[in-house]
């Protein structure tokens, strides 16, 4: 007997963030999910990451913000210091005036807790698949029957009712349909948790702190209840980078941040390894949904790391899907043209704002001194309303209209 189309899972390609996320969207609006993972667990790697309240609204309507919420360090304030001469060029308070006008607070994490709260939620339901050591390599449509069937690496067909790409900045289904080239920035990350213990007793503020320098910049704040401190430094190589990981060089770090002040300087010489990241991002595209495929996260908005927006966006994607199919009552042709209406432009302001917040960051010269005096004197409440497009996101707004 012929199977139902509406019996038929949701695929969803990638067991990140992103993919969690959508699991658990869909498994809300009544489908069944299969999520394929080609690494041989469900897990992640990095360090730390922040939440905005954007992301706690989105936790909410996935049904895990208790879940993130207990594993979050919540930040007094956000601040900016010089790193040539430890002067602050601005600061943001995220204290109760914050989270009223946002509605929820402004975090720190590991990204391991978030993925960690995303999997427990996807359990719970007892409706999503997980399938690892899996790698979604090609997609077929039958649109007369309205189904997606994805091929992994060892040939074996996997059917469903729509498919989800949520398999990263590298994404195979972003390649199958769109196979554009990553722009890769020549921007160099590298990233280390450092123990409270070892962690400079000067710089152990609750607050997400940046030391911005003349093409670099440092990043510090505190994770797991401050029994850990993010430490992040990015610089712009001297050399021609492929997009990708590897293992740091304490040497190679050490080498890039001659000149700065003495209190940022004591972050390169905290760890005792390091993870590196060659970062890349690509030209926003109005196109994410290929019949019923459609991309999610990083695969439809890789980015750099300046807006601090990556996972967030990812969250805020799975949130704006499950309410498009809810409107349309799981009429995937419907519900996925609205998901793309309802992202394509927000997302790819946070791809252009990252590039333009990057230039902010690592000015020097003259343009330095203009940006160490873009926010003298402004209030919180300016501050607050800049930030209203990017933070005042959630799950009542997240729908275009007409």
């Amino acid at each position: 007997m012929a199977i139902e189309t509406k019996d038929l899972p949701v695929l969803v390609s990638g067991g990140g963030i992103g993919g969690l996320a959508a699991a658990l969207a869909l498994v809300r609006q009544g489908f069944k999910v299969q999520v394929f993972e080609q690494s041989p667990e469900i897990g992640e790697i990095g360090a730390g990451i922040q939440l905005g309240p954007n992301a706690f609204h989105a936790f909410d309507a996935l049904g895990v913000g208790d879940k993130a919420r207990g594993r979050a360090v919540y930040t007094d304030y956000m601040v900016m210091h010089d790193a040539l001469d430890e002067t602050q060029v601005g600061k943001i308070p995220t204290d109760e005036n914050f989270r009223k006008r946002f509605g929820n607070p402004y975090a720190v994490i590991h990204r391991v807790d978030i993925h960690t709260s995303l999997l427990e939620g996807a359990q719970e339901t007892g409706r999503v698949e997980f399938f690892t050591n899996t790698r979604i390599e090609k997609i077929e449509q039958d649109d007369a029957a309205g189904t997606v069937t994805a091929i992994d690496q060892n040939g074996k067909r996997w059917t469903g009712q729509a498919l989800i790409g949520a398999d990263g900045g590298k994404s195979v289904v972003r390649a199958q349909y769109v196979n554009d080239p990553p722009r890769v920035t020549g921007h160099v990350v590298y990233r280390a948790v450092i123990d409270k213990s070892e962690f400079p007793d000067n710089l152990k503020w609750n607050a997400a702190s940046i030391w911005v320098g003349p093409n670099c910049h440092l990043v510090h704040y505190p994770l797991r209840g401050g029994e850990q401190y993010n430490v992040v430094v990015t610089f712009h190589s001297r050399n021609k980078e492929e997009w990708g990981v590897t293992d740091g060089s304490k040497e190679e770090v050490q080498s890039y941040f001659q000149g700065i002040a003495a209190r940022p300087r004591q972050l390169i010489d905290l760890p005792k390894t390091w993870k590196r990241w060659a970062t890349a991002d690509r030209e926003p595209i109005g196109t994410w949904v290929h019949g019923r495929a459609t991309l999610l996260g990083d695969a439809a908005h890789p980015t750099t790391q300046y807006m601090a927006q990556g996972a967030c966006m990812a969250l805020e994607d799975a949130v704006t899907l499950g309410e498009a199919l809810r409107v349309n009552h799981n009429d995937w042709t419907k519900a996925l043209a609205l998901y793309q209406k309802s992202r394509v432009a927000r997302t790819a302001r946070i791809v252009l704002s990252g590039r333009e917040m990057g230039r902010l960051y690592h000015a020097k010269g003259v343009e330095r001194l203009v940006r160490n005096s873009l926010w003298k004197g402004r209030t919180p409440e300016r501050f607050y309303d800049a930030m209203e497009w990017l933070y005042g996101w959630n799950v009542g707004n997240c729908l275009a209209q007409d």
